[in-house]
């Protein structure tokens, strides 16, 4: 990594030549130094089909970069032009209600249909010939936000190749019909082309059509992007990504896999920047060991004709900054640069408005680039510490809850407020798709995973044996492979590594049930599973309800390592005070070293240097905050020494002890 990238995205076609060249003068003086072009531009490239013109971008491209600007050029795909859906409904999105999309907005096409996929690949091959060696052109994004604004589509193509997908995973539709346990209300299909898709009913789909349903078109996303990849590849090299984020329909980790580095789109509340931290702990390991990208967010407030968000406080912005870069992000880009004079989002903060004059963000943004500058060579030699502790996060566990969310359970919901809970206690954590390698990590929580794989267990419990703790639930491994329930035991393979022989699983909320652990009681919440340890020590028991007496939190003794389950949630403020007591008490045990004496609301991030450490402090909730430094050290903003114990942060405030 040469640089810390500021950047925003910047949309020429809408302006004339004067507008332009004001623009790259005021990106120049503002310190933006990449610029994230064409993603919403095919009617400019292809006005009409076959009439391919590149030149207005590569000469933008070849524009910036003489003004010491790079550019990440994107592919148009989003916003397909109207001579290809005039006409054409066949091509367009069908939602489950069947109603199919019309002209406008972005992403109205049907992404899996044959003759809109084919002319996404002449554009982009078209486009990457042009501008792929030009040597201001440092990055690509395929298309923007996929699956944002749209989920599943159910139109005739997404059916053809809905049946072929089935055919592949199951071989014999008696395969399936077995698999997906379809005697039930007479389900039974004779025939693949049987099958249908998830629309309208009159009451609920099974569990195991839904599931898979979601699973198809997260694995038809993922083979899309990779198409656009392929095409990309042809004739450029420079490294390719996608925008992504936690809230689309999406597999992040399916889609980033055949990409080179990972970005995403964030626009949490400044009130809510545990979720903005989630995203940095996430995308930094969708691809090991790449740098990650924000590729956008905005300068004051997001926002559309139907509204906008809160605007931030001054100072913020900064604070979002400093915590990406020291994260172990390469570049903080906003969306956008000038505000749009038409269309949906004329409403969203922007650096420069529509008249080309600051708007209420611009000073943030000064400030953003001061502080890059501040850092930037600090940043570039360090890196970050590598986290002991983990959570796992899966977009296809999400698509389980989203089949079977019980009582209005939102999976995202969920790992966020657990993911709070770590950073407010002051740990430093990582958070991992279950892909990823558990090299150099003491301790692993897997909350809310319906469906635990066979691959993914193994590992479990080769990092077990060889001294990691795991903690599993709620609700992790009640489910099979095809969203169905275990016939062998109520958590499959699962019991027999963690010793325990689940007696009921039930919602336990209301019931009565209170939970006792580490010294705390408090009352019990969601879908429960409740143990009898067989050889595993009852950590948790259960007073009162319908199951008095039965564990609801059990360890067992595995190699060199532990097997914890957590099978019921407490609720509530003692709630909270007993899941904190149960992650100190495990913490200790994995004598955890990267945790830090911090308040609430103030984040440290350790790097490392050649010979040196470095804590990169940072307050998040405007509200000021302490450290307490376990020995002395040397502030390198302000060059002064700092002693051993407690150091004051102001708000938003970022400081850097080197050590």
């Amino acid at each position: 990594m040469q640089n810390l990238y500021h950047g925003a995205a910047f949309y020429p076609e809408l302006w004339d030549e004067e507008i332009i060249e004001q623009d790259i003068k005021l990106m120049k003086e503002t310190g933006i130094n990449v610029a994230r072009i064409g993603e919403f531009a095919w009617a400019k490239m292809e006005p009409e089909e076959d009439s391919i013109d590149i030149s207005f971008f590569k000469n933008i491209i070849e524009r910036l970069y003489e003004n010491g600007i790079y550019s990440v050029m994107c592919t148009p795909t989003v916003t397909p032009p109207i001579w290809m859906t005039h006409g054409h409904p066949e091509r367009m999105y069908k939602n489950a209600d069947g109603v199919v999309m019309g002209h406008g907005s972005r992403q109205h096409a049907c992404t899996n249909n044959y003759y809109y996929r084919e002319r996404c690949r002449i554009i982009i091959e078209h486009i990457s010939k042009e501008v792929g060696q030009l040597p201001g052109l440092i990055g690509w994004q395929i298309d923007n936000e996929f699956k944002s604004h749209t989920s599943e589509c159910m139109c005739d193509t997404c059916k053809k190749e809905w049946h072929i997908w089935l055919e592949n995973r199951y071989k014999t539709i008696d395969n399936l019909n077995e698999a997906w346990g379809t005697q039930i209300w007479s389900e039974r299909y004779n025939s693949f082309d049987q099958v249908p898709q998830p629309g309208p009913v009159p009451f609920i789909h099974n569990s195991s059509l839904s599931t898979m349903y979601r699973l198809f078109s997260m694995e038809k996303l993922s083979e899309f992007a990779n198409e656009q990849a392929q095409a990309i590849r042809k004739y450029s090299k420079a490294p390719i990504t996608h925008n992504g984020s936690f809230g689309f329909m999406i597999d992040n980790e399916s889609l980033y896999k055949n990409l080179d580095f990972a970005s995403y789109d964030t626009y949490a509340n400044y009130k809510n920047y545990s979720a903005y931290i989630s995203n940095c702990d996430y995308f930094r390991n969708v691809k090991s060991g790449k740098k990650f990208w924000i590729m956008e967010t905005s300068p004051y407030c997001g926002g559309s004709l139907i509204g906008t968000g809160s605007p931030h406080p001054k100072g913020y912005l900064k604070a979002e900054a400093v915590s990406a870069y020291a994260l172990g992000g390469e570049a903080f880009c906003y969306w956008l640069w000038r505000q749009h004079k038409s269309g949906c989002e004329q409403m969203h903060g922007s650096v420069i408005s529509a008249w080309g004059k600051p708007t209420v963000g611009y000073s943030e943004v000064l400030e953003v680039e001061k502080a890059r500058k501040e850092i930037e060579d600090i940043i570039l030699t360090t890196e970050l510490c590598q986290p002991e502790v983990a959570m796992t996060y899966s977009d296809r566990a999400k698509a389980f809850l989203m089949t079977e969310p019980h009582k209005g359970l939102n999976y995202r919901g969920l790992t966020g407020d657990f993911h709070r809970r770590l950073l407010s206690m002051g740990i430093h954590r990582d958070m991992l798709p279950e892909g990823n390698d558990l090299e150099g990590y003491k301790l692993l929580f897997t909350p809310f995973v319906h469906y635990i794989s066979t691959e993914f267990l193994s590992k479990i419990t080769a990092f077990v044996k060889q001294g990691g703790i795991w903690i599993a639930g709620p609700l992790t491994g009640g489910r099979t492979k095809e969203h169905t329930i275990h016939t062998d035991a109520a958590l499959g393979a699962i019991e027999k590594l963690a010793g325990v022989e689940t007696v009921y699983t039930y919602p336990i909320d209301n019931t009565g049930a209170v939970g006792e652990a580490f010294g705390v009681e408090a009352p019990l919440a969601m879908w429960s599973s409740v143990f009898k340890p067989i050889d595993a020590k009852a950590v948790g028991i259960i007073k009162g309800g319908i199951s008095p007496g039965l564990a609801f939190i059990t360890e067992q003794q595995v190699g060199k390592g532990k097997v914890v389950m957590l099978g019921s949630m407490p609720a509530g403020e003692s709630g909270n005070e007993l899941m904190k007591k149960l992650i100190d008490n495990y913490i200790q045990e994995a004598k955890i070293v990267h945790r830090y004496d911090v308040t609430e609301g103030t984040l440290v991030v350790p790097r490392v240097g050649a010979d040196f450490k470095i804590w990169i402090i940072i307050n998040m909730d405007g509200r000021g905050g302490s450290v307490i430094l376990p020995e002395e050290g040397r502030d390198l903003i302000t060059g002064e020494k700092v002693g051993k114990g407690s150091l004051e942060v102001s708000k938003y405030q970022y400081r850097i002890i080197r050590f």
